[in-house]
């Protein structure tokens, strides 16, 4: 069985002191990720070194970035690099955000090459993948999500494709309050991994994670992760409250120990 991967997605929220203040909150609530739980947050840049910190002696928690650059140094003004990640304590990093497709001009060949950097240097990828609303509406979500699956994994090796994790975004349910049903999102995760299977094999596919990122919240995340290809979520305002999100991380360990 799957491990889950609970993370949290905080995008342009929380700075240094509130980041600290959510942890002295959460690790009350959650002294460790429970049985068969990890649990990932990723705050922004300048938090990145402060929830590190927090999170230190914590099992099973781990701290992410929400984008990194695709080369190692150079005139690329505002962006980081796989090593500055690494420097503050992360060891995750989300790539291809619907956010950064939308409003940065994110391609599925800068995803494959920010996939290949983060692997090569040693942090974890949460490669995401999703639709928007017209091309659910279309009935063209299995051909997008494909392609960008297929573009967004090219060349990563069957070995380092068990490093990665993949998260689907079904973009018309993020901040919409709109989710995917659990029907649904099954039959796209189940998807996912067919896709994943032919790729590599089933065996390495059976071991990768994916993750639903569609307005997960405790009043869904039940049902959502008994799915049988649900193996977390990436979740957005649910994960600013340590009370909403530490509900989401109990849920999952009920799940796996049940």
């Amino acid at each position: 069985m799957r491990t889950f991967l609970i993370a949290g997605n905080w995008k342009m929220h929380q700075n240094i002191a509130e980041t600290k203040a959510y942890f002295n909150e959460f690790t009350k609530l959650v002294k460790k990720a429970p049985e068969g739980v990890n649990i990932l947050l990723c705050p922004v840049y300048t938090s990145l070194h402060a929830a590190a910190e927090a999170t230190a002696k914590v099992d099973g928690l781990h701290i992410g970035a929400q984008n990194l650059h695709f080369e190692d140094k150079g005139a690329f003004t505002g962006e980081i690099t796989a090593e500055m990640i690494k420097e503050t304590g992360a060891d995750h990093v989300i790539i291809g955000h619907s956010e950064r497709r939308q409003y940065y001009n994110e391609t599925d060949e800068t995803v494959n090459k920010k996939t290949h950097k983060a692997i090569q240097a040693g942090l974890t990828p949460v490669v995401c993948v999703g639709e928007l609303l017209e091309e659910r509406k279309a009935d063209r979500h299995f051909e997008v999500v494909k392609k960008q699956v297929v573009e967004g994994l090219k060349g990563v090796s069957k070995g380092d494709a068990t490093k990665l994790v993949v998260a689907y975004e079904p973009v018309w349910a993020i901040g919409t309050g709109e989710t995917a049903s659990p029907d649904q999102a099954q039959e796209i995760h189940a998807f996912i991994r067919k896709e994943l299977s032919s790729l590599y094999d089933e065996g390495t596919a059976a071991k990768i994670q994916i993750l639903y990122g569609g307005s997960m919240n405790p009043g869904n995340a039940e049902e959502l992760l008994s799915m049988e290809d649900v193996d977390g979520g990436l979740i957005g305002g649910a994960s600013l409250k340590p009370d909403s999100f530490s509900e989401i991380v109990h849920f999952a360990g009920k799940i796996y120990s049940s």
